[in-house]
């Protein structure tokens, strides 16, 4: 290599380490922007919050109309203004990432939020609480699996225990799960704090966070979050955990924060540390190592199969029920939601079945000789595992 390439070499690798720990992703003070402008509870509440996480070892560059000795100031009269300064600051890579109050997520990127539970303080990673994953519902849940695995990784959890809530699309979410765990993926599903266990969670588990990652679609998550957050409040603003986390994608480099319009101080300085954390413990190396051992276990056929089987499994007419039998046996492990489709699947099938409600959840019946046949054509259609 001629001498000239060699210096030019030395000089980008030593540019890109001397940026690297200006934005602070090299172990440095991380550098993480914040938008203040359009909180409920004020601005001031917002800039509280950017001086707190100052002290507690962040460089915060704060963008709206006040200023404070502790923080970067970058001047913004209006919300639109602060988020043009966040993008562009986020361009240069003047900071490594930013906490805002709304953001438009591309389809495939979702966050997770960190919250703390009231009843004994342990964190939970909610996956996921804004954004879109997958178009599919039950898709979606398995991404946000792995998105809140990453999460956790990055956060320091090395082996996070997962769980999934009790709702529509989380007995799919289970039998998928299992595949990829079968396939070589590395997941340690929880167990319920209830007699029964396994890993479908019920509100008794949200409460006393028997899992590290628990799962739910984004609208359940939003919901979970806000009440978790705001429960020291009586509901009047978000007082504890984290915020509602970082956007996670496969392909999405972007680090930027979801805080609420209700998040109080404590939130916004907590979601300014949780990017810090995942700045200086590379997260991004996280999401790449993640989704390698995720689509080596078969992650990519396995989304298929899930949209696949669904749409197969779904009768394009109206299926006419065979005629009527003494229905005793039951089988479990079917969403509420899927419930009349295996229903008219099973009747496609030449199977008599009727919709029910067990003490665990819902069932379908079928008459005793027909169980084993009624079993198998209902995991073929993906209803059960």
């Amino acid at each position: 290599m001629p001498k000239t390439s060699v210096q030019a070499l030395i000089k980008e690798t030593f540019l890109d380490m001397a940026e690297a720990l200006e934005s602070g992703r090299m172990g440095g003070r991380p550098k993480i922007a914040l938008t203040g402008i359009g909180s409920e509870l004020g601005e001031e509440n917002a800039l509280k919050g950017a001086v707190l996480a100052s002290k507690a070892g962040v460089d915060v560059t704060y963008i709206g109309t006040l200023k404070h000795d502790a923080v970067t100031h970058v001047p913004a009269s209006n919300e639109d203004e602060a988020h043009q300064a966040m993008e562009k600051l986020l361009d240069e890579g003047t900071v490594a990432g930013a906490v805002t109050m709304h953001y438009p997520f591309p389809i495939g990127v979702a966050t997770v939020g960190r919250a703390v539970i009231p009843a004994n303080g342990r964190e939970m990673f909610l996956a996921t609480t804004t954004g879109t994953a997958a178009t599919d519902r039950v898709s979606g849940m398995v991404l946000g699996a792995i998105y809140g695995i990453i999460a956790a990784k990055a956060c320091g959890v090395d082996n996070p225990t997962v769980g999934i809530l009790n709702i529509d699309g989380a007995r799919q979410t289970e039998i998928a799960l299992k595949k990829l765990i079968d396939g070589g993926y590395p997941i340690t599903l929880a167990q319920s704090g209830r007699a029964d266990g396994g890993c479908i969670m019920r509100g008794n588990d949200m409460l006393t966070g028997s899992a590290d990652v628990m799962v739910m679609d984004t609208l359940t998550g939003n919901l979970v979050i806000k009440m978790l957050s705001s429960f020291a409040s009586g509901g009047t603003y978000e007082a504890l955990g984290y915020g509602y986390g970082p956007g996670i994608g496969e392909e999405y480099d972007r680090l930027v924060m979801i805080v609420s319009r209700a998040s109080g101080t404590s939130v916004i300085a907590g979601a300014l540390q949780y990017a810090a954390t995942l700045v200086q413990n590379d997260y991004q190396a996280v999401v790449k190592k993640e989704f390698e051992l995720a689509k080596k276990a078969g992650l990519n056929e396995l989304l298929l199969e899930i949209t696949a089987a669904k749409k197969a499994a779904a009768p394009e007419n109206k299926v006419t029920a065979p005629p009527k039998e003494i229905v005793t046996c039951d089988i479990a492990g079917i969403d509420v939601m899927d419930l009349e489709t295996a229903v008219e699947l099973l009747w496609e099938n030449g199977i008599y079945a009727e919709s029910g409600m067990g003490c665990t959840g819902p069932i379908v019946l079928i008459a005793d000789n027909n169980l084993d046949r009624a079993a198998e054509i209902l995991r073929k259609g993906g209803f059960i595992g």
